[in-house]
């Protein structure tokens, strides 16, 4: 069971998902200084490819209120409460990090003539516009990831837009600690990120 005010964990171990960091610089001093973060990134999901478009897309940085952008990991305990997972932070400022593993998953389907971010160059066709409304562990009711992303196809040529939806993904949390937290949730943004790109090669 999860405590308010968050968890510590004994250590970190490897998993073929998820991808777990030591911070650098940041350990335990003989004198008793703080003690070392966990530090997690996401893992971009697998996906298969379904056709192959001429359009090259830009994935553009991902919007969200001061609680979700940062590198702390949301707890909600309840509906109107927020905390953050004692001894743990991400590897990056959230947005950043569902900006590249959201990039990659594009990438990876194969399905896109070019898939690229701000300033790498691309002749872009259309942006991928990201608003993270939630990337937490919710505790009542049973302890659960939730992740919802509402997403954005802005047509670079005219400004207009082409669709909008909302992708909202969960998966239970199994085991306990830092490491099965980071997991529920790198699971259902794996499902969010799959069904993202799936959508946005239909609709342009």
């Amino acid at each position: 069971m999860l405590k308010l005010g968050g968890v510590r964990s004994g250590g970190l171990k490897a998993g073929a998902a998820l991808l777990a960091l030591s911070l650098a610089g940041c350990a335990a001093l003989p004198g008793g200084g703080p003690a070392p973060l966990d530090t997690f990134e996401l893992s971009a999901p697998p996906l298969d490819a379904r056709g192959h478009s001429r359009r090259q897309i830009l994935i553009a940085q991902p919007s969200a209120l001061k609680a979700l952008d940062s590198q702390n990991i949301v707890i909600k305990p309840s509906a109107r409460s927020i905390q953050y997972l004692k001894g743990a932070q991400w590897a990056d400022r959230l947005p950043l990090i569902v900006q590249a593993r959201l990039a990659e998953t594009f990438q990876r389907s194969g399905s896109f003539a070019g898939v690229g971010k701000p300033g790498e160059g691309l002749a872009i066709d259309y942006q991928v516009i990201v608003e993270i409304r939630s990337f937490e562990v919710r505790v009542e009711g049973g302890e659960q990831a939730e992740v919802d992303l509402f997403v954005r196809i802005l047509n670079d040529r005219n400004g207009e837009v082409r669709a909008s939806k909302s992708f909202t993904a969960t998966a239970p949390v199994s085991g306990s600690g830092n490491q099965a937290y980071i997991g529920a949730l790198d699971s259902a943004f794996g499902d969010a990120a799959r069904d993202i790109v799936r959508w946005t090669d239909s609709v342009i």
